[in-house]
């Protein structure tokens, strides 16, 4: 019975993406070690973590308001959007304090494998966002993926014609790496995306 118990918790961590078994196993124990207010506070702060957050109505990033407050500031360029596969590389892109635009989440790529067209994915809204917003720039910041770049070629070609400035983020050879260790799709990125000095 303990061992089937614990299992269904083991198998419930590893659901998560990055989460292996060993790390599952380790914090199995973590939690069965905690005493009953620290453990109170883990489930209260994760029930607070998912009912507190949900997605903006525009761009589609994590927000506690129904309206994040990127999209909301009035210091952010609205005539630039950064076009995103998932909530989180907003998190990411706004670390690098580089950007100061507006953002538009997809919540996937284009993937016919997995059944996934440009239907599937929140194109729609940002065609109407570029006519209503009066946007000229999108930066397209899909992963440098085959489907990242399906998406991003797609995106080009429906907006492409639309008074619309398209750029792609660079893609290439890691800083701090060496060629001798970039992949051949990789390396093709790199001389593809070379800027002049």
């Amino acid at each position: 019975m303990t061992d089937s118990v614990f299992q269904k918790f083991i198998a419930t961590l590893t659901s998560l993406p990055g989460i292996g078994k060993k790390s599952a196993y380790r914090i199995g124990f973590h939690v069965l070690r905690m005493d009953e207010s620290q453990f109170k506070i883990f489930l209260d702060n994760l029930t607070e973590f998912k009912e507190g957050l949900g997605f903006c109505k525009i761009c589609g990033s994590i927000t506690q308001e129904v309206i994040c407050d990127v999209c909301t500031s009035e210091k952010r360029n609205a005539k630039l959007i950064c076009v995103v596969e998932q909530p989180e590389d907003v998190f990411f892109i706004e670390n690098t304090g580089e950007f100061q635009g507006k953002y538009h989440v997809l919540n996937g790529v284009i993937s016919p494998i997995d059944g996934i067209g440009p239907e599937n994915l929140r194109i729609q809204e940002l065609v109407q966002r570029i006519a209503k917003e009066g946007v000229e720039e999108l930066l397209l910041a899909t992963n440098p993926t085959l489907e990242g770049d399906a998406t991003a070629s797609y995106i080009n070609q429906l907006v492409g014609q639309e008074n619309v400035k398209i750029t792609r983020i660079a893609h290439g050879v890691t800083v701090g790496s060496t060629i001798e260790y970039a992949d051949q799709y990789t390396l093709g990125k790199a001389i593809k995306s070379r800027v002049s000095l």
